[in-house]
């Protein structure tokens, strides 16, 4: 970087540094800027916009008065200037102490340009018209001397800077009272200009031919009225108010002699901006007040509709505390959805629930898979243990003598052993196969009825003291809210049913669970073997995916009622195994299809089995798209309920087909793993 440095010019080096300069005091903003709160910032950019907003009004109000009231000055200029000049008397002779807002408040200035001098031989200036304020403060334009018009166009309105003067009476000694008088129209024409002392001025009329009279006098015979500055003492707010600039509108006075026109001199018409003035900061005062006014009001109003806005956001954190502690089941306070804050609360605590529904289903495969290797480990030790032990018995044995028949005793014991080794090894690979999706071929077809009369008779045989019965299956439809809907055994043979599958895994589902009959129940008990073709409207993919609890069992009731009537959905066919034995407590019913479960704590074996049959007759019937689980049976014993979709309910047929052919004929069956319909050939006639 140094060396990159060295390269580059002193210029570019110094422009270098500015801009890493400048980067650094932006990121220190940024930095600083970041760690306000958020209603921090809310607060902030509510008052700014308050202020900009009120700002912006302000001056815009101010000057549209200005402009207007600026307006209708200058057109009341231009409309009344020949009607004030017309009656300078009339406007001399009134009253003029009331300011410069009254009726009589013109500013009239005549300056001659035709020859007309005053005692000092300067062309006349006389000032007829001169408001006056309190303690004689008279605010007088400054405009251009005798008659000089550059820089202004005559006819068009202009603004003009004033001084402020008071009116100071002088005496005078009675021999001097006509020079007095001659002197105080001089002195009244530079004060016009703008200098510091003076006489108020005569006030001359014009004559028949519009000419003024000079020489006419407002002061006595001894006492003369001078301008001057104002004195100390003076009132304030006269002199602010005489300070204020004027509104002038110069104009040509001409008279007619002769028959011709001729121009005698300069007219200056004004207007004072005082009034103007006073009402603008008056306005400005009234502005700045309501604006704090309501900077403070919306600045507390946005405040607490900040905080109460951001309040579900703090609880939202204070959840998110608890949940990073490992309080799972905590949620968000929930609110209007049709808010942000309560769209974000609702999609916040679906999240929740599928973490910890997913967290506690890791938790559960955790548990069940450390149970599942320490189960495994006990019974491929269980054999293995039992092989080395006859091992070990052998050799200890060879020697002596009956040897030989000892140690075909050993091998028998090791022989055995390793039976149950394998079968429990071939258990685990199958459920291994079928975990992955292996090992199963589900568009096969199997007879169904075939199968499960094949299991009675396995069963019979093993038993022969059983008595096995074989019913129908059947939907009872709900009667009432305390008999709802449920699956009754009915006296009669079933129906063949026929549906897509693996028919050996099947067989090994079937087999299974008469095999635990055989196993865990008396001999002499009997048990009750039904099947049923059940129509009912719930997707088998939604059907597989159900826990093997009572709950479950009684979701597909209530859609199996819906299906019947609505004759909607899939058709199932429904397989239930009845024993009337010792049974298993219900909260350990849904254990049953865990791997390696036993009711004995001890894991003893006497009765043969692996522990693994149910767990793959669920594995099984789940790659078939269908359910199982065990419930109780009425007066004792377990009940195997097993569901497995057969085909889709196709809409209805119409009676007869365009070629007379009947609905039946025609009608097309549905294949669940295959999705293809497989439509019977109807021989043309």
């Amino acid at each position: 970087m140094g060396q990159q440095q060295s390269q580059l010019s002193p210029r570019d080096q110094v422009a270098q540094r500015v801009r890493e300069h400048h980067e650094r005091k932006k990121n220190i903003f940024f930095q600083h800027f970041d760690r306000i709160s958020l209603g921090g910032k809310l607060m902030a950019a509510t008052i700014a916009v308050l202020l900009v907003g009120i700002t912006v009004i302000s001056f815009s109000l101010r000057a549209l008065v200005g402009n207007y009231m600026l307006e209708k000055t200058d057109s009341q200029l231009s409309q009344q200037a020949n009607l004030v000049f017309n009656n300078i008397d009339w406007l001399s002779k009134t009253d003029n102490s009331s300011g410069l807002s009254g009726p009589n408040s013109y500013f009239l200035q005549i300056q001659y340009t035709d020859g007309t001098t005053d005692a000092d031989g300067k062309p006349l200036v006389v000032t007829p018209l001169l408001p006056q304020l309190q303690d004689g403060i008279v605010s007088v334009p400054v405009l251009p001397t005798y008659g000089n018009t550059d820089g202004i166009t005559l006819g068009k309105v202009f603004t003009a800077p004033a001084v402020a003067k008071q009116v100071v009476e002088v005496q005078a000694s009675e021999s001097s009272s006509g020079s007095s008088s001659d002197a105080s129209g001089n002195d009244s024409g530079t004060n016009g200009t703008g200098n510091a002392n003076g006489s108020t001025g005569t006030t001359p009329s014009p004559d028949a031919s519009g000419s003024p009279a000079p020489g006419s006098s407002d002061s006595s015979d001894s006492v003369t009225k001078v301008l001057s500055n104002p004195k100390p003492g003076a009132n304030h707010a006269a002199v602010t108010a005489a300070s204020a600039p004027w509104r002038i509108i110069a104009k040509e006075w001409t008279i007619k002699t002769n028959g011709a026109e001729k121009v005698r001199g300069v007219v200056y018409i004004g207007l004072s901006m005082s009034d103007q003035i006073d009402t603008l900061k008056t306005l400005t005062y009234y502005c700045i007040v309501v604006g704090i006014a309501v900077v403070l009001l919306g600045g507390s109003l946005s405040t607490l509709i900040i905080q109460h806005t951001l309040q579900p956001l703090k609880r939202m954190e204070k959840t998110a505390a608890k949940i990073a502690a490992g309080d799972l089941s905590q949620r968000i306070p929930s609110a209007p959805e049709n808010t942000e804050v309560g769209s974000l609360a609702a999609s916040l605590n679906t999240m929740l629930t599928r973490i910890e529904v997913s967290f506690h289903e890791q938790e559960e495969t955790t548990e069940k898979m450390k149970r599942f290797v320490s189960d495994a480990s006990h019974e491929l030790r269980t054999p293995l243990a039992a092989i080395h032990g006859y091992a070990e018995l052998y050799k200890m044995q060879r020697d002596m003598p009956g040897a030989l028949e000892r140690a075909d005793e050993s091998i028998e014991h090791i022989e055995r052993s390793s039976q149950r080794m394998t079968v429990l090894v071939e258990d685990l690979l199958s459920l291994a196969r079928l975990d992955e999706g292996r090992g199963i071929d589900v568009t096969g077809t199997v007879n169904l009825s075939s199968l499960v009369t094949d299991a009675m008779d396995d069963l019979h045989a093993l038993d022969p003291d059983r008595a096995i019965t074989r019913n129908r299956l059947q939907l009872m439809p709900a009667q009432d809210l305390s008999h709802p809907a449920s699956l009754q055994l009915a006296a009669g043979d079933w129906d063949a049913v026929t549906l897509h599958g693996d028919a050996s895994r099947l067989r090994q589902v079937v087999t299974n669970i008469v095999g635990n009959i055989h196993r865990y129940t008396p001999d002499d008990s009997p048990a009750e073997v039904a099947l049923g073709m059940i129509p009912a409207a719930i997707d088998p993919r939604q059907l597989a995916q159900m826990p093997t609890t009572e709950a479950s069992m009684r979701r597909f009731i209530d859609a199996a009622e819906v299906g019947q009537s609505m004759q909607t959905g899939y058709r199932y066919a429904v397989l239930r195994f009845i024993d009337h034995g010792p049974g298993v407590p219900a909260e350990s019913r849904s254990k049953i299809f865990e791997r390696f479960y036993t009711a004995d704590p001890s894991r003893a074996r006497q009765k043969g089995g692996t522990g693994l049959g149910m767990a793959i007759a669920q594995s099984v019937v789940k790659a078939h798209h269908g359910f199982i689980c065990a419930t109780g049976t009425d007066g004792g014993g377990l009940t195997f309920t097993v569901i497995l979709p057969v085909e889709r309910i196709a809409p209805a047929q119409p009676a007869q087909t365009a070629s007379g052919a009947s609905a039946k004929e025609s009608k097309a069956k549905t294949s669940w793993f295959s999705g293809e319909r497989k439509a019977k050939d109807v021989p043309a006639k």
